[in-house]
């Protein structure tokens, strides 16, 4: 018994600190969230928005899916007033925007109302918008570049960042996994990932250095742009983290397996590039957004912790936890001081840094 007694007590001793309950208190995370929230209260108009409105529904539509993520009830006062002034900019074609960025406010807004579905009131709204998000992928030859992807609209070039959030939503609407619009998003994502082969024939991944290597690139008609700053000396394009996260989410979300060449490659590339110090590729650039697709893309990959290529395991939940909340301003705000992307508004970074937290507590 006494030799039972000791075995037990060397594995408790020896076992690492990751075999207790990973991620951060809830207590705590609710500390820095309210805090967050009575900001965001302050800051609404009296519309209901939230700036920046050149952005469109966008920032609002962003606030009021965290908030109700987070738990805010949807008759909470923000997160109605929220939801009513993203409800104002639904158009007759189905399509949620304020004259541009169609497709961008568009997915995100789907997203929000599917969130605060809870009686059935959007779901008109979401159908239409599910439609409408269909008619802007780009069709043509299987086999052109822009086949499958989005843009901002019918018209312009897709991007990984249109194509995620556009895809995250029509999944979010109900969409099959297996619908025309969800296998040629991912048919376009994969020609946007730096790996050679089957599902990417461009040059430019022939070209993919080492450390490039799995990731994903934003814009890969870059390529063929002899004056952009993303090209390598070897002719190809570098990755950067904020899409290599939206193009592992994608893949996942969309039913792909661990297994799958493409989600593995993915996932070594983060190994190697693995921080919440900065948005790899980018520095400071759109790190809040870069926070929002690594919380939604680890959350998908359902690993409590990650380990790094060099053997560090990694509580991913509690370190996003405590790096925004380092970041977080006394006045409950967060704030990006590279104002790239729009997120030196304090409320656009904010959207962004509470949806992430809404990922850091194991639901």
């Amino acid at each position: 018994m006494q030799r039972l007694l000791t075995f037990a007590l060397t594995l408790a001793v020896a076992a690492p600190a990751f075999a207790q309950k990973a991620g951060p208190d809830p207590k705590e995370v609710k500390a820095v969230t309210d805090k967050a929230y009575d900001f965001l209260k302050g800051r609404q108009k009296d519309d209901g928005s939230f700036e920046p409105v050149k952005a469109g529904p966008g920032t609002t539509a962003l606030i009021a899916a965290a908030l109700v993520r987070l738990g805010k009830p949807i008759d909470d006062p923000v997160v109605v007033k929220a939801l009513a002034s993203v409800e104002k900019h639904v158009q007759k074609d189905g399509g949620v925007y304020a004259g541009f960025l169609q497709n961008y406010t568009t997915s995100i807004a789907l997203v929000t109302f599917k969130e605060a579905n809870k009686s059935g009131k959007y779901d008109a709204v979401i159908a239409n918008a599910s439609k409408y998000l269909k008619t802007l992928q780009q069709g043509g030859a299987v086999d052109a570049l822009p086949f499958g992807g989005f843009g901002y609209d019918a018209k312009s070039r897709p991007d990984v960042s249109n194509a995620h959030f556009t895809l995250e939503a029509l999944l979010a609407a109900g969409v099959p996994k297996d619908d025309p619009a969800i296998k040629n998003a991912i048919i376009f994502l994969s020609r946007c990932q730096n790996l050679a082969g089957e599902g990417n024939k461009q040059d430019y991944a022939k070209k993919a250095t080492a450390a490039d290597k799995g990731g994903f690139v934003y814009n890969p008609f870059d390529a063929t742009n002899a004056k952009s700053a993303k090209r390598t000396p070897e002719g190809g394009l570098r990755s950067e983290g904020g899409m290599t996260y939206a193009g592992l989410k994608s893949f996942l979300y969309a039913g792909i397996g661990k297994d799958d060449p493409r989600v593995k490659a993915a996932i070594d590339w983060i190994k190697q590039h693995y921080t919440l110090e900065e948005n790899p590729g980018q520095k400071d650039s759109g790190l809040y957004y870069y926070y929002h697709v690594f919380a939604k893309a680890m959350d998908a990959l359902d690993e409590d912790i990650f380990t790094d290529a060099v053997g560090k395991k990694h509580d991913w939940r509690k370190e996003l936890f405590e790096t925004l909340k380092k970041k977080q301003a006394d006045d409950g705000s967060w704030k990006n001081l590279n104002g790239q992307f729009m997120e030196n508004s304090q409320e656009l970074a904010t959207s962004f840094a509470i949806l992430s937290l809404s990922y850091v507590t194991k639901k």
